[in-house]
């Protein structure tokens, strides 16, 4: 994937700031959001081409370019598929210098009939995510001029696949559930790390796909918040906060749900990682003019003249905007997709003679997400587990 350090920076940015301000259990794509940000910054004059060029990362005048490069460097990564639309009224003259900008084909019509529009939008929606995403985020009314959309969706299947167990954490705030528990050992100790964060500790687990896309678990210190964790997990991967790997933990409980042991075998053995996690799928909405500030729309939302000349000479400002998201992290892979809109208005005993160091892992209470592409480290989704899968007895081994 082609795209410079600055726009990854920047994109990355926009992740960290927002999952600053999530509670919950939640999903977010940044890669999302920032491109159509970047668009309306080009086109945008005054206060809201200051605001939006401060979201998103660039001045104004080099975020189209960045935008289309980030979009045509997601469409050519393995397992991701990206689009964004544009729908206008008939009546809405587009400046040609910001419509050239847009993608081949990008430019749909709103006829004015809400529902036949809504149902148009809807099936764009679901047929860029492969259903996952079903509606389009923001509605349609006889004041919409226009509608800057884009679609995101991300399938990998994991190189080595967990085994489902059944799992009941024995403490913190998920004791006694029956979950879907999600099992794995392997020799490759260098997939886990603690990090010292300005928030504490964090646990990072990296599980790879096989198309370039990971998925990185983290678990912090009782005590943080998932927007400590979170911002820590964007700083990990831009190597700001120093990480210990797996092969250099010391004995004894290293960090956040890891500990290090020596134990008797039977026979010479390599170190092992030891691996329990749970299952998820979380989805959410979001409305990004609540707060307006961390997307740069607080004056491109209040409804007077002058804001959008680049774009048209109608006077437009951004009536609504919101993101659909939603991932799902299990045995065999991870997918995940998002939909944002901006709308213009492991028997005897044995002899042991060896000794046989493991590293085991536990997510067994509350953590984050990140899923990225490998070689970029760009965040495509970001999320926060507070509800996991429960277990399945007919897809389980108790």
């Amino acid at each position: 994937m082609r795209v410079t350090n600055a726009t990854i920076r920047a994109v990355n940015g926009l992740t960290a700031r927002w999952a600053g301000g999530t509670a919950g259990g939640t999903v977010f794509s940044a890669p999302g959001v920032w491109p159509l940000l970047a668009l309306l910054a080009d086109g945008a004059a005054g206060a809201a081409r200051e605001e939006l060029a401060e979201a998103v990362g660039l001045p104004a005048e080099r975020s189209a370019a960045a935008a289309r490069e980030l979009l045509a460097a997601l469409a050519a990564v393995r397992g991701l598929d990206t689009a964004l639309g544009l729908w206008t009224k008939r009546t809405l003259e587009l400046r040609e210098e910001w419509e050239a900008g847009l993608p081949a084909g990008a430019h749909g019509v709103l006829t004015g009939d809400e529902a036949a529009d809504k149902e148009a939008l809807d099936a764009w929606a679901a047929k860029r995510t492969g259903g996952l995403v079903e509606r389009m985020p923001v509605a349609v009314s006889p004041d919409t001029e226009m509608v800057l959309a884009s679609a995101l969706a991300v399938r990998t299947r994991w190189l080595r696949p967990f085994a489902e167990t059944y799992h009941v954490p024995e403490a913190g705030p998920w004791e006694g559930r029956e979950l879907q528990g999600l099992w794995r050992r392997s020799t490759l100790l260098d997939r886990i790390g603690v990090a010292d964060t300005p928030g504490g500790h964090v646990t990072e687990l990296k599980v790879l796909g096989d198309t370039a896309v990971d998925v990185h678990l983290l678990l912090g210190e009782d005590g943080m918040t998932q927007g400590q964790v979170l911002e820590a997990g964007v700083g990990l991967l831009a190597r700001t906060y120093p990480l210990v790997p797996g092969p250099c933990l010391p004995y004894g409980e290293v960090g956040p749900g890891l500990s290090v042991v020596k134990e008797r075998s039977r026979r010479p053995e390599p170190p092992t990682l030891d691996v329990t996690t749970t299952a998820f799928g979380v989805s959410a909405d979001h409305d990004l003019l609540e707060p307006p500030e961390p997307f740069g729309l607080t004056s491109a939302s209040l409804p007077v003249p002058g804001h959008f000349p680049g774009i048209s000479g109608f006077p437009l400002h951004i009536g609504s905007a919101r993101q659909s998201a939603v991932a799902r992290f299990g045995a065999r892979g991870f997918e995940a997709a998002a939909v944002t809109a901006l709308g213009a208005a492991g028997a005897g005993v044995p002899q042991l003679r060896w000794l046989h160091t493991t590293v085991r892992a536990t997510f067994d209470r509350p953590f984050g997400f990140l899923a990225l592409h490998r070689h970029s480290r760009l965040v495509l989704a970001a999320g926060w587990v507070t509800d996991p899968e429960p277990y399945r007895e007919d897809e389980g081994d108790h």
